[in-house]
C-alpha cells in the first residue's frame, strides 16, 4: 500500500504559495512548474484544497492563496482533503475471504482492530505536523 503523490504535491503547492506569494501570481502554470505535473493536476487538487477551506482561488488571473494561517492546516487537513479514502478508512479489505476457510471466516475479527490502530497512529502523526514545519524547513533549505 501507497498513499499517492497527491498528498506530497499538495504540500508541495503550499511550500510554492507560502514561498513565492509577494513575487508572483500564484496559477496552476506556476505551480505545474515547480511540482513538474500537467497543470490539469495541480487545478484538481486545488480545488479538493477549496472545497477544504484550506485554499482560495481565484478565476482567471487571481492566483491562490492559502485560506488560514500556516500553524491551523496539519497534514492531517491536507492528507483529509486529497486522498481518496473510502468511509475514512486507510486499509482496503481484499474482496470476498473465502467464508468455508476458518482464516478467511475470521479476518476481520482478526485484523480490524491492529488496522485502526495502524491508522490512528498515523492519523495522530499527521495532525501533529503544520504547514508552519514546512515553511521552516523551505526557509533554511532555499534561503528565504
Amino acid at each position: 500500500m501507497q498513499i499517492s503523490s497527491r498528498f506530497t504535491l499538495a504540500v508541495h503547492i503550499f511550500a510554492c504559495i507560502d514561498a513565492f506569494k509577494d513575487e508572483y501570481k500564484i496559477t496552476s502554470d506556476f505551480l505545474a512548474g515547480s511540482t513538474n505535473v500537467n497543470p490539469v493536476i495541480v487545478r484538481k487538487i486545488l480545488g479538493q484544497l477549496k472545497a477544504a477551506g484550506l485554499v482560495e482561488v481565484a478565476r482567471g488571473t487571481g492566483g491562490a492563496s492559502i485560506a488560514k494561517p500556516l500553524n491551523e492546516i496539519t497534514f492531517l487537513d491536507i492528507y483529509k482533503a486529497v486522498e481518496c479514502v473510502d468511509n475514512g478508512e486507510l486499509f482496503h479489505f481484499h474482496e470476498n475471504p473465502n467464508t468455508k476457510c476458518p482464516v478467511g471466516r475470521n479476518i476481520h475479527f482478526i485484523l480490524d482492530d491492529k488496522l485502526k490502530k495502524v491508522q490512528d497512529a498515523m492519523e495522530r502523526e499527521l495532525a501533529s505536523i503544520t504547514l508552519e514545519d514546512v515553511k521552516k524547513d523551505t526557509e533554511k533549505y532555499i534561503g528565504k
